[in-house]
């Protein structure tokens, strides 16, 4: 038989739960399924704990043989023997898990892809949603009734990267490629704590990033909070803000005056040897395109910069150009936009950092 278990904590250490699996070899049919809360723990003792619930169910079912697919990585390498273990807290449970494998031919452990462990993960999340009394989570308002739209949206859950050196400092920050400073990544810690805490993400999330480092380092801190991966898309990259990099407001506008005021007052008019808001919108919508055609009525965290983020919200909105200028963003802040397949959206959430309090 095949068990494919999974262990998760909202928090690290947080509200946990373990889900396991246990599926005929051949046909892969499912012959049963565990999952229980298991108060606040670490991800290491939940994923161990499903586990060991997997083994248990897998030797009430008759195994003989069981092959072991799991996607982390740590529980399969100590269990397979080359990892030694660290943790004295992980210790008991480890043997308890050896003691269960002993009473079958052969255990084999496998590590797998998080996508490939999807059940076990869901098991695991609504184990912790009932723990914390949640059931399926109230009922979330559409505005289709009142707006006609069709179909199962898209969700953009839109947070832009914490704080870097530039920021501190207000400085014009496109492609230059700056690092997190410490806060910020706290900032993105905080961020991603929070979105763990949604029941309906998990590992089957996608999370797509500017292919910057400070937004990598944001999306990375979400991956983990949620054991999903980061996909870079460079339509999601910063202005390009030419050879006012690294100027302030005020420096560029002294450098380059007239054209600086043009700039900011017609969409089109590019920094110099930059780039055009109306081109940054332009390439912000064709991927909004592709990412909608390839996530199709899933939720989708999109970390970025700030024009990017703004013209997401403005293709929301059907809003023109002087959005740009009259909304604002926070370092780590979080906004919410819907898109629908008839075309029609919806804009949910603006700037919002109760995280950050």
């Amino acid at each position: 038989m095949v068990v494919e278990a999974d262990g998760g904590s909202r928090g690290n250490p947080g509200p946990a739960g373990y889900g396991a699996v246990v599926r005929d070899a051949e046909t892969g049919a499912v012959l049963a399924e565990r999952q229980e809360g298991l108060g606040v723990a670490t991800n290491n003792f939940a994923e161990y704990s499903g586990l060991i619930a997997g083994l248990r169910a897998a030797a009430e079912a008759g195994a003989t043989e069981v092959d072991v697919r799991m996607d982390s990585k740590l529980v399969v390498e100590q269990m397979s023997g080359r990892w030694k273990i660290k943790h004295e807290a992980l210790k008991p449970l480890a043997e308890q898990a050896r003691e269960l494998a002993a009473g079958f031919a052969a255990v084999r452990y496998e590590w797998i892809p998080r996508a490939e462990n999807a059940h076990a993960d869901r098991l695991a999340n609504e184990a912790m949603d009932t723990q914390a009394g949640k059931g399926a989570g109230p009922e979330r308002t559409t505005p289709q009734k009142w707006t006609g739209a069709q179909g199962t949206p898209t969700r953009m859950m839109l947070l832009r990267h914490g704080q870097t050196a530039m920021s501190v400092d207000r400085r014009y920050s496109g492609r230059g490629d700056v690092p997190l400073t410490e806060h910020g990544l706290q900032q993105a810690a905080a961020a991603a704590k929070r979105l763990a805490a949604l029941s309906d993400l998990g590992t089957d999330t996608a999370i797509v990033a500017s292919p910057l480092t400070r937004a990598k380092q944001t999306a990375q801190s979400v991956a983990d909070a949620l054991g999903a991966r980061v996909e870079t898309h460079p339509g999601l990259l910063e202005t390009d803000f030419g050879e006012w990099e690294g100027l302030t407001f005020t420096e560029a506008a002294q450098r380059d005056p007239e054209l600086h005021g043009r700039w900011l007052r017609d969409p089109s008019v590019p920094a110099p040897g930059g780039e055009s808001f109306d081109a940054v919108h332009q390439r912000v919508r064709r991927t909004r395109d592709e990412l909608v055609e390839s996530h199709a009525g899933r939720t989708i965290i999109v970390v970025s910069h700030v024009t990017p983020i703004k013209s997401l919200l403005r293709l929301g909105l059907d809003a023109g150009p002087s959005l740009l200028f009259r909304l604002h963003l926070d370092l780590a802040s979080l906004s919410i936009v819907e898109f629908y397949p008839d075309g029609n959206a919806s804009v949910r959430l603006v700037n919002d950092i109760s995280h950050l309090a």
